[in-house]
Protein backbone atom coordinates (compact mmCIF):
# COMPACT_ATOMS: atom_id res chain seq x y z
CA UNK A 1 0.00 0.00 0.00
CA UNK A 2 1.31 3.43 -0.92
CA UNK A 3 1.55 5.56 2.24
CA UNK A 4 3.06 9.06 2.30
CA UNK A 5 4.75 9.65 5.63
CA UNK A 6 2.13 12.13 6.87
CA UNK A 7 -0.66 9.56 6.35
CA UNK A 8 1.06 6.66 8.10
CA UNK A 9 -0.32 5.37 11.42
CA UNK A 10 2.12 3.35 13.55
CA UNK A 11 0.38 3.25 16.94
CA UNK A 12 -0.44 -0.44 17.54
CA UNK A 13 -3.35 0.36 19.87
CA UNK A 14 -4.92 2.63 17.24
CA UNK A 15 -4.53 -0.01 14.53
CA UNK A 16 -6.01 -2.76 16.69
CA UNK A 17 -8.90 -0.53 17.72
CA UNK A 18 -9.90 -0.04 14.09
CA UNK A 19 -9.76 -3.80 13.46
CA UNK A 20 -12.09 -4.44 16.39
CA UNK A 21 -14.46 -1.65 15.38
CA UNK A 22 -14.63 -2.87 11.75
CA UNK A 23 -14.15 -6.65 12.05
CA UNK A 24 -15.43 -7.65 8.60
CA UNK A 25 -12.11 -8.17 6.85
CA UNK A 26 -11.41 -8.48 3.13
CA UNK A 27 -9.08 -11.48 2.99
CA UNK A 28 -6.90 -11.57 -0.14
CA UNK A 29 -4.99 -14.78 -0.88
CA UNK A 30 -3.13 -16.25 -3.83
CA UNK A 31 -4.52 -19.55 -5.09
CA UNK A 32 -2.70 -21.19 -7.99
CA UNK A 33 -1.38 -17.86 -9.21
CA UNK A 34 -4.77 -16.15 -8.99
CA UNK A 35 -5.87 -13.66 -6.32
CA UNK A 36 -8.95 -14.80 -4.43
CA UNK A 37 -10.96 -12.46 -2.20
CA UNK A 38 -13.21 -13.45 0.71
CA UNK A 39 -15.04 -11.34 3.28
CA UNK A 40 -14.95 -12.70 6.84
CA UNK A 41 -15.69 -11.38 10.34
CA UNK A 42 -12.52 -11.79 12.38
CA UNK A 43 -11.78 -11.69 16.08
CA UNK A 44 -8.45 -10.10 16.99
CA UNK A 45 -6.60 -11.98 19.73
CA UNK A 46 -4.05 -9.39 20.88
CA UNK A 47 -2.47 -11.79 23.40
CA UNK A 48 -0.95 -13.97 20.68
CA UNK A 49 1.99 -12.56 18.76
CA UNK A 50 3.61 -9.14 18.53
CA UNK A 51 0.71 -7.69 16.54
CA UNK A 52 -1.99 -10.20 17.47
CA UNK A 53 -3.68 -13.10 15.67
CA UNK A 54 -6.80 -12.94 13.52
CA UNK A 55 -9.31 -15.73 14.13
CA UNK A 56 -12.25 -16.58 11.88
CA UNK A 57 -13.88 -19.38 9.91
CA UNK A 58 -15.09 -20.25 6.42
CA UNK A 59 -17.56 -22.73 5.00
CA UNK A 60 -15.96 -26.12 4.42
CA UNK A 61 -17.28 -25.92 0.85
CA UNK A 62 -15.14 -22.79 0.33
CA UNK A 63 -11.82 -24.25 -0.78
CA UNK A 64 -9.95 -21.12 0.31
CA UNK A 65 -9.19 -22.80 3.64
CA UNK A 66 -6.87 -25.18 1.78
CA UNK A 67 -4.55 -22.27 0.99
CA UNK A 68 -3.67 -22.33 4.68
CA UNK A 69 -1.60 -25.44 4.03
CA UNK A 70 0.50 -23.76 1.33
CA UNK A 71 2.40 -21.39 3.66
CA UNK A 72 1.74 -18.45 1.31
CA UNK A 73 1.33 -15.04 2.96
CA UNK A 74 -1.98 -13.27 2.54
CA UNK A 75 -3.42 -9.92 3.62
CA UNK A 76 -6.64 -8.90 5.35
CA UNK A 77 -7.93 -5.37 4.75
CA UNK A 78 -10.02 -3.65 7.44
CA UNK A 79 -11.79 -0.56 6.15
CA UNK A 80 -12.58 2.14 8.69
CA UNK A 81 -14.62 5.34 8.25
CA UNK A 82 -14.43 6.94 4.79
CA UNK A 83 -16.02 9.91 3.04
CA UNK A 84 -15.81 12.02 -0.09
CA UNK A 85 -14.34 15.48 0.57
CA UNK A 86 -15.64 18.39 -1.49
CA UNK A 87 -13.26 21.31 -2.17
CA UNK A 88 -16.16 23.60 -1.29
CA UNK A 89 -15.26 22.98 2.37
CA UNK A 90 -11.78 24.51 1.95
CA UNK A 91 -11.47 28.23 2.76
CA UNK A 92 -8.54 28.22 0.32
CA UNK A 93 -11.05 27.65 -2.50
CA UNK A 94 -12.09 31.29 -2.10
CA UNK A 95 -8.47 32.49 -1.82
CA UNK A 96 -6.95 30.96 -4.94
CA UNK A 97 -9.26 28.21 -6.25
CA UNK A 98 -6.42 25.69 -6.66
CA UNK A 99 -8.29 22.83 -4.94
CA UNK A 100 -9.82 19.55 -6.07
CA UNK A 101 -12.00 16.85 -4.50
CA UNK A 102 -10.45 13.97 -2.55
CA UNK A 103 -11.39 11.07 -0.30
CA UNK A 104 -10.63 10.71 3.40
CA UNK A 105 -10.37 7.29 5.01
CA UNK A 106 -8.69 5.09 7.60
CA UNK A 107 -7.62 1.56 6.71
CA UNK A 108 -5.52 -1.25 8.20
CA UNK A 109 -3.75 -4.05 6.32
CA UNK A 110 -2.87 -7.18 8.32
CA UNK A 111 -0.27 -9.40 6.65
CA UNK A 112 0.32 -12.98 7.72
CA UNK A 113 0.45 -16.64 6.75
CA UNK A 114 -2.90 -18.37 7.43
CA UNK A 115 -3.43 -21.80 8.90
CA UNK A 116 -6.54 -23.94 8.95
CA UNK A 117 -8.02 -25.38 12.16
CA UNK A 118 -10.26 -28.41 11.74
CA UNK A 119 -11.07 -29.29 15.32
CA UNK A 120 -14.59 -29.59 16.75
CA UNK A 121 -13.84 -28.20 20.23
CA UNK A 122 -11.86 -25.28 18.80
CA UNK A 123 -14.68 -24.45 16.40
CA UNK A 124 -17.33 -24.60 19.14
CA UNK A 125 -15.29 -22.22 21.30
CA UNK A 126 -14.68 -19.91 18.36
CA UNK A 127 -18.34 -19.73 17.34
CA UNK A 128 -19.32 -19.01 20.95
CA UNK A 129 -16.67 -16.29 21.28
CA UNK A 130 -17.60 -14.68 17.96
CA UNK A 131 -21.27 -14.66 18.91
CA UNK A 132 -20.60 -13.30 22.38
CA UNK A 133 -18.48 -10.46 20.97
CA UNK A 134 -21.17 -9.27 18.56
CA UNK A 135 -24.15 -9.87 20.84
CA UNK A 136 -22.62 -8.19 23.91
CA UNK A 137 -24.27 -4.81 23.30
CA UNK A 138 -27.77 -6.19 22.91
CA UNK A 139 -30.37 -6.02 25.68
CA UNK A 140 -31.04 -9.76 25.38
CA UNK A 141 -27.93 -11.33 23.82
CA UNK A 142 -28.43 -14.44 21.73
CA UNK A 143 -26.19 -17.36 22.72
CA UNK A 144 -25.11 -20.44 20.82
CA UNK A 145 -26.81 -22.53 23.51
CA UNK A 146 -30.16 -20.98 22.51
CA UNK A 147 -30.15 -23.17 19.39
CA UNK A 148 -30.65 -26.98 19.46
CA UNK A 149 -27.32 -28.73 20.08
CA UNK A 150 -27.74 -31.08 17.12
CA UNK A 151 -28.33 -28.07 14.86
CA UNK A 152 -25.11 -26.38 16.07
CA UNK A 153 -23.19 -29.64 15.69
CA UNK A 154 -24.30 -29.85 12.08
CA UNK A 155 -23.24 -26.28 11.38
CA UNK A 156 -19.84 -26.80 13.04
CA UNK A 157 -19.20 -29.80 10.81
CA UNK A 158 -19.70 -27.48 7.84
CA UNK A 159 -16.99 -24.93 8.73
CA UNK A 160 -13.20 -24.76 9.05
CA UNK A 161 -11.34 -22.38 11.36
CA UNK A 162 -8.81 -19.85 10.10
CA UNK A 163 -5.99 -18.32 12.14
CA UNK A 164 -3.67 -15.64 10.76
CA UNK A 165 -0.79 -14.66 13.07
CA UNK A 166 -0.11 -11.05 12.06
CA UNK A 167 3.45 -10.60 10.84
CA UNK A 168 2.95 -6.99 9.73
CA UNK A 169 0.25 -4.46 10.56
CA UNK A 170 0.07 -1.34 8.37
CA UNK A 171 -2.22 1.63 8.85
CA UNK A 172 -3.10 4.58 6.62
CA UNK A 173 -5.06 7.52 8.04
CA UNK A 174 -5.70 9.88 5.12
CA UNK A 175 -7.59 12.61 6.93
CA UNK A 176 -6.52 15.95 5.43
CA UNK A 177 -3.09 16.13 7.11
CA UNK A 178 -1.69 17.60 3.88
CA UNK A 179 -4.06 20.59 4.02
CA UNK A 180 -3.67 23.89 5.86
CA UNK A 181 -5.20 24.29 9.32
CA UNK A 182 -8.16 26.37 8.02
CA UNK A 183 -8.85 23.77 5.32
CA UNK A 184 -8.75 20.96 7.87
CA UNK A 185 -11.17 22.77 10.11
CA UNK A 186 -13.40 23.43 7.10
CA UNK A 187 -13.41 19.70 6.30
CA UNK A 188 -14.25 18.77 9.90
CA UNK A 189 -17.08 21.32 10.01
CA UNK A 190 -18.47 20.18 6.66
CA UNK A 191 -18.46 16.54 7.71
CA UNK A 192 -20.11 17.33 11.03
CA UNK A 193 -22.82 19.28 9.23
CA UNK A 194 -23.52 16.31 6.96
CA UNK A 195 -24.98 14.66 10.04
CA UNK A 196 -24.60 10.95 9.23
CA UNK A 197 -22.62 8.67 11.53
CA UNK A 198 -19.76 7.94 9.17
CA UNK A 199 -19.26 11.62 8.29
CA UNK A 200 -19.04 12.43 12.01
CA UNK A 201 -16.51 9.62 12.49
CA UNK A 202 -14.29 10.98 9.71
CA UNK A 203 -14.65 14.50 11.14
CA UNK A 204 -13.40 13.17 14.47
CA UNK A 205 -10.37 11.61 12.79
CA UNK A 206 -9.57 14.90 11.02
CA UNK A 207 -9.77 16.78 14.32
CA UNK A 208 -7.76 14.16 16.20
CA UNK A 209 -4.91 14.33 13.67
CA UNK A 210 -4.94 18.14 13.83
CA UNK A 211 -4.74 17.99 17.63
CA UNK A 212 -1.97 15.38 17.48
CA UNK A 213 0.25 17.69 15.47
CA UNK A 214 -0.67 20.69 17.62
CA UNK A 215 -2.35 22.43 14.74
CA UNK A 216 -5.95 22.26 15.89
Amino acid sequence: MYIPEHFQERDLAVLQTLVRAHPLGTWVSEVNGVLEVNHLPFILDDKRGQFGTLVGHVARANGIWKVATSRVESVVVFQGPQKYITPSWYPSKHDHGRVVPTWNYAVVHAHGTPRAVDDREWLLRHVAELTSFHESGRETPWQVSDAPSEYIEGLVRGIVGIEIPIARLVGKWKVSQNRSVPDRMGVAAGLQAAGDTESRQVAQLVQERANKTGDG
